[in-house]
């Protein structure tokens, strides 16, 4: 995993629970481990990992991902054995 990506997933994982991380290093992360990323109406965005697909608001206009975004990706994640 690249370092960018190393740090994005240390800072989901970070408590309390940030409210500056970008939507698209997130979304970079979930395309590393693999998911396929597709666009779904207005500004969602559909994340299909683990054989799962979960719908998730691409924050406009600023670019930084809420709270309760961040803390939702972060348990999809530890569902799944991934930890920083």
């Amino acid at each position: 995993m690249k370092r960018k990506h190393a740090k994005t997933l240390e800072a989901l994982f970070a408590h309390p629970t940030p409210a500056n991380i970008q939507w698209r290093d997130i979304e970079a992360l979930l395309k590393e481990l693999g998911a396929k990323v597709s666009e779904r109406e207005g500004s969602r965005v559909g994340v299909e990992l683990y054989g799962q697909i979960r719908v998730f608001h691409r924050p406009h206009p600023t670019p930084y991902t809420d709270k309760g975004a961040v803390a939702s990706v972060r348990r999809w994640l530890e569902e799944h054995g991934v930890r920083p």
